[in-house]
């Protein structure tokens, strides 16, 4: 009996340092979150107006994409819906063809509606290795052009990666709670 209870005040207390971790992560997460749109909309004043305007949408602050022939990318994010936190996303992209260096950027993504935020929250969506909109250029945001519901921004950060490869970017989402 005495094992058992050992046992359980283990799992319990992986379970505490687990739910900590986690909980840091988030929050460190969240701060990178407000300070990239922050930058962003010092750089282009339509940021948050494209924001406003969308159902929905997903902020990854600091995506790492490398590669050599074969390139692969990954970052994590906050998804919100009408402004409001709803959950977090991991994206993951790789491509094959010519292609060389590493680069740091923030990614964007605006659902225009409902049905494309509940795409991407099934893990139905799969996005272009293409951006509509670069932002740091003035007025980006408000020209940024929807596909399918969906239209994506990227804001260089640092780094330098020649391309011309193909490949796509996939997301799992993660709901608050979970």
């Amino acid at each position: 009996m005495r094992f058992f209870s050992v046992i359980l005040l283990g799992a319990g207390l992986v379970l505490a340092i687990n739910t900590a971790s986690a909980k840091k992560e988030h929050e460190e997460l969240s701060q990178q979150v407000q300070q990239i749109k922050k930058d962003w909309q010092a750089k282009d004043d339509t940021f948050n107006a494209a924001l406003e305007k969308a159902h929905g949408y997903a902020i990854f602050p600091e995506v790492g994409k490398g590669g050599f022939i074969v390139g692969a990318a990954h970052g994590e994010g906050e998804v919100y819906e009408k402004g409001k936190l709803i959950g977090h996303a991991k994206l993951t992209q790789t491509t094959v063809g010519a292609q060389v260096g590493g680069q740091t950027y923030a990614e964007v993504i605006l659902f225009k509606n409902k049905k494309a935020l509940d795409r991407f929250k099934n893990s139905r969506f799969e996005g272009a290795a293409g951006a509509t909109a670069i932002g740091g250029k003035k007025g980006a945001a408000a020209t940024a052009k929807y596909k399918d519901g969906v239209a994506i921004m990227v804001l260089p950060l640092k780094g330098a990666m020649a391309e011309a490869a193909g490949g796509g970017q996939k997301f799992k989402f993660e709901p608050l709670g979970e």
